[in-house]
């Protein structure tokens, strides 16, 4: 059994809201719990309201302070009188579920090393309905950097808390998000619980409401925040506020290093937007023209390839290192990606189809550190249709392979804006796949079994069936000029052996996806919940 804090700094709620947040607190199902409640110079009715809870229920307490000292003062206080185990942050106008401590509590149990958990949440409006749940992700350091997507419900080991330091008064506003990341960045294990578990309240000052200049003061605290987790982990990084409330974003200085860019490619064309293609050219030609990095191409070509579009895409290619290698035999990607890394001199891998085009000035920029991060293993960028529509925002193995909302509108935010964050993810498409050359030998390159589809996937699991994380960024983007008929997921006659392979390989793993969700509906690529999908 283990005991929680429940820790709730008190300052002018509405009286009926106070109430019903600690009747939420003592209708837990796990009854081995304190609430410490900080009155932090509330008025006298509010006070009386903290004072009476005590009398009714002696695991009640209250401390009475002064004067308002602000929500990081009272908070330290209340973590010095905390008693138990794990404490859980709870603020006064908010709701737990009755069965909330029980399941924390469960988690404990079963991983005995959590240091901290987080659960999912909703919105609850001030009439009293809940709406809007955010589905998680399992634990997703990279997302949190940029966001506090963690929030609420979070428990944290009350010894790891007191050992980096509690809460720290200059970061007031986004005070739980500097702490989460201060005992995350030494936490044993982090468990994410995929149950609504806690309901925040929406109010006209509430930062959930999403209304920016409410408290505009503690986005800038948690971009400091940020910016002091970063220096901790002893990254050269400026951290910027977003227009959207409560994202930041990172720039890590690049280091100096050489990417081999592998196109495989047959020196085909089409027509995009009106005009006609000849795909490898131009696509060699927006990379030279988005990137001041070290590169190097490595073309491997089929013998159908016209010598004239080789040519021609080597003067593209301008005065970067240009290598020629020729692909005989049945057409095969991986087999081709193979051959390319074996060619290849650069640090870094960067796998580019020929038919994509660069948006983003110095798009290798937010890819290369997180490659050269040691668990890191593969770096996706955002890929758009040619009518502008989302192609690529990660993908999801949900019982099919998918890519995450596929086909939406390309500034589509996704839920809890997770198309707005760098994050990790399933895996991350050849299409723009950027790897450090030991990780890709390591693993073993692609599976030359998988000829036409699922390579990717199948490289993507074998990165993490070996421990490195997949990351995307919608801070690198491209067009993609893949036909927009085509899903990820269709599997037509001659791919058959291909899905049958992935699935014989790779099981359960299919299904399974940890930054997906277990309540979302399956076989689907857009968060919806399954019971929205069933009318239940």
């Amino acid at each position: 059994m283990t005991k929680f804090s429940v820790l709730t700094p008190v300052y002018n709620p509405s009286a009926q809201v106070l109430r019903e947040m600690i009747a939420s607190i003592t209708a837990q199902e796990f009854t081995d719990w304190e609430l410490i409640l900080v009155n932090d110079g509330s008025v006298a009715e509010i006070a009386a309201i903290c004072d009476q809870a005590a009398q009714q229920d002696p695991r009640v307490r209250v401390l009475h302070r002064g004067e308002c000292g602000g929500i990081v003062a009272a908070s330290n206080d209340a973590l010095g009188l905390a008693t138990g185990e794990f404490c859980a942050l709870v603020d006064h106008d908010d709701l737990l579920e009755p069965d909330a401590l029980a399941q924390v509590n469960a988690a404990a149990q079963k991983f005995p090393e959590m240091d901290y958990c987080y659960s999912d949440e909703d919105l609850w409006s001030p009439d009293g309905r809940s709406y809007q749940p955010f589905t998680k992700p399992a634990w997703s350091p990279e997302r949190l950097r940029a966001q506090n997507y963690c929030s609420h419900l979070s428990v944290m080991r009350r010894a790891l808390m007191l050992a980096v330091g509690g809460f720290r008064s200059e970061y007031e506003g986004s005070q739980d998000h500097d702490l989460i990341l201060r005992v995350t960045e030494q936490a044993r294990q982090v468990v994410h619980i995929p149950e609504v578990l806690y309901h925040w309240r929406v109010g006209a000052q509430s930062v959930a409401a999403g209304q920016a200049d409410a408290k505009q003061y503690a986005f800038e605290a948690g971009r400091a925040a940020v910016a002091d987790h970063c220096a901790r982990l002893g990254w050269e990084a400026t951290v910027e506020v977003t227009p959207d409330p409560g994202v930041y974003r990172i720039r890590r200085v690049v280091p100096d290093v050489m990417t081999s860019i592998i196109i495989p490619t047959r020196g085909s064309s089409s027509v995009v937007w009106g005009v006609e293609r000849v795909h490898l050219i131009d696509a060699i030609a927006s990379v030279v023209a988005h990137t001041s990095r070290r590169i190097e191409f490595v073309i491997v070509a089929d013998e159908a390839t016209h010598p004239a579009v080789l040519a021609a895409a080597q003067r593209a290619a301008g005065p970067h290192r240009f290598h020629i290698v020729e692909f005989e035999g049945p057409f095969n990607f991986s087999a081709k990606v193979n051959l390319g890394a074996l060619y290849a001199s650069g640090e870094l891998l960067l796998l580019l189809n020929d038919d994509v085009e660069v948006i983003t000035e110095e798009f290798l920029d937010p890819m290369i550190p997180y490659a050269l991060d040691p668990d890191v293993g593969a770096v996706g960028a955002k890929l758009l249709f040619a009518d502008g529509r989302l192609q690529h925002g990660g993908q999801v193995y949900n019982h099919n392979p998918r890519h995450a909302y596929w086909g939406w509108p390309g500034d589509t935010e996704g839920l809890g804006m997770m198309l707005r964050v760098p994050r990790e993810c399933g895996g991350v498409t050849a299409a723009c796949l950027l790897t450090r050359a030991e990780v890709f030998a390591e693993v073993g390159g692609f599976c030359t079994d998988l000829p036409s589809n699922f390579n990717d996937v199948d490289f993507n699991l074998k990165l993490a069936a070996a421990g490195y994380r997949r990351i995307w960024t919608p801070h690198s983007e491209l067009y993609h000029f893949e036909s927009v008929s085509r899903v990820l997921a269709e599997v037509d006659k001659a791919t058959t052996e291909d899905d049958a392979f992935i699935r014989r390989r790779w099981g359960q793993r299919l299904a399974t996806d940890p930054y997906y969700h277990p309540h979302l509906a399956p076989d689907r690529d857009d968060w919806v919940l399954a019971d929205w999908v069933t009318g239940r």
